[in-house]
């Protein structure tokens, strides 16, 4: 009995220590730093012709700024831009650039923000300042400038290229 005990733990624990994984030889590592930088400058590329694309489609005259977030102001506004810690409401609509919508203020109501220390994208962040009271605008933001790799768990996909309209209301 003892014998027959002692030959089952034996064949487990060699059973066990095949299962251990896969040893990594000299030629399989994974991609280094130089790799993955040019993988993300191929996504980059990639997001930048599909926005550019979406654009000439459309005829619409938009400006890319430093960081990559495509914008068109449609309506000036009045007084002075939105700064941090400004609170502010705003329609919006968020779509995806097959023209799915995602969320908008026709659903949900519209949107009060304190701007810069609201939760949203960097993106849609950086464009809200180039607006004032009253202000319209268009944004397309890049996925590393909306939710990247991750989506936002529900109804944004990962890697999307995100398209809002945005109207400041007057008053607070």
């Amino acid at each position: 009995m003892i014998t027959r005990l002692l030959i089952c733990v034996f064949f487990l624990t060699g059973a066990m220590a095949c299962k251990s994984g896969p040893e990594i030889t000299e030629g399989q590592k994974g991609p280094g730093k130089k790799e993955m930088a040019a993988l993300n400058r191929h996504l980059v590329q990639k997001d930048r012709e599909r926005i550019e694309s979406y654009i000439e489609r459309r005829n619409l005259k938009m400006t890319e700024s430093p960081s990559g977030l495509w914008y068109m102001i449609k309506t000036e506004g009045s007084g002075a831009y939105l700064s941090d810690n400004e609170k502010f409401v705003m329609e919006y609509k968020c779509n995806l650039l097959d023209g799915t919508s995602c969320y908008s203020s026709e659903d949900s109501g519209p949107r009060e923000v304190i701007l810069g220390r609201s939760e949203m994208e960097p993106g849609l962040n950086q464009g809200l300042r180039m607006l004032k009271r009253g202000g319209e605008a268009l944004f397309i933001l890049p996925p590393f400038l909306a939710y990247g790799l991750k989506g936002d768990g529900n109804k944004i996909p990962s890697r999307s290229v995100l398209i809002y309209e945005i109207k400041i209301l007057n008053g607070q």
